[in-house]
């Protein structure tokens, strides 16, 4: 059985074929499907203690159609504590049935760093009341840089997108002060006239929700700067995912529930 779990452990973490484990082990094609299928019909138990985690990463990624998976990383070790496949973001049931076994697992966070979804956000606040929600800084800048435009001809996306620009390399308190006083000055400028415009074009429209999305995040975009242990972005996330999409696309075609196992033993395997 030990021997079994090896092979099990490279086709789910590297990303191995039935066909490159058969030339390493030299099992057939047939007791190799065996012991794949019975690995994913009895999904690992992990029963975690997630109270020394203070400073967490969550987000969610497509990874099918439109079916998702989210995860939470620890931002001491950079490893996913836990992940689950069919879970929405935009989803505050579903949400919750991620949260509260972790919570009962004694999962108390100080900080969370999110990439903006507003439900992600309310839950987070509504489960642990004192968290400090830090705004992934890398989601507001790319965000807000499409929005502006690549090379924007209106001069006040010119100068947004600037703004945009340097969001990702403030290190320093006074680089936060020069930061926020640049928004000011942009703010007063056009600020109340893009309010009071009528105007309804689609660029028009993009310069006014890159505004919004700006001045919404900046309560929550600078806790980092007050804690060195608070990331600013989920950028060790998202290069997790991407791994994690790499190694899953060599084995689509599973069925439904092996899908969702698969996944399972992925986050479980992954930090062992």
């Amino acid at each position: 059985m030990h021997n079994e779990m090896i092979w099990f452990k490279r086709w789910i973490k590297e990303g191995y074929s039935i066909r490159q484990i058969k030339q390493l082990s030299g099992h057939s094609h047939s007791k190799l499907q065996r012991i794949i299928q019975y690995w994913l019909d009895n999904p690992p138990k992990s029963r975690n203690d997630f109270s020394e985690l203070k400073h967490v990463i969550f987000d969610g990624t497509f990874i099918e159609g439109r079916k998702s998976i989210v995860a939470l990383m620890d931002n001491y070790g950079h490893e996913v504590r836990a992940g689950e496949y069919g879970i929405a973001e935009n989803s505050i049931p579903q949400l919750t049935s991620f949260f509260l076994p972790l919570l009962r697992q004694g999962l108390c966070p100080k900080s969370a760093t999110v990439d903006g979804n507003f439900h992600v956000i309310r839950l987070f606040q509504a489960i642990w009341p004192h968290i400090i929600i830090q705004r992934c800084l890398v989601h507001i800048q790319r965000q807000g840089l499409m929005w502006c435009r690549r090379f924007p001809k209106r001069i006040d996306a010119k100068q947004l997108r600037k703004i945009f620009q340097r969001v990702t390399y403030i290190r320093t308190k006074t680089e936060r002060d020069e930061f926020l006083a640049n928004v000011y000055t942009w703010e007063k400028k056009f600020g109340k006239r893009i309010d009071l415009k009528p105007e309804t074009g689609k660029v028009f429209s993009d310069v006014k929700r890159a505004r919004s999305l700006l001045l919404k995040a900046i309560p929550n975009m600078f806790h980092y700067l007050d804690d060195p242990l608070i990331p600013f972005s989920s950028n060790g996330l998202e290069g997790y995912f991407s791994r994690l999409k790499a190694s899953y696309r060599q084995h689509r075609g599973l069925s439904s529930k092996r899908r969702k196992n698969y996944f399972k033993w992925y986050f479980y395997l992954k930090n062992r």
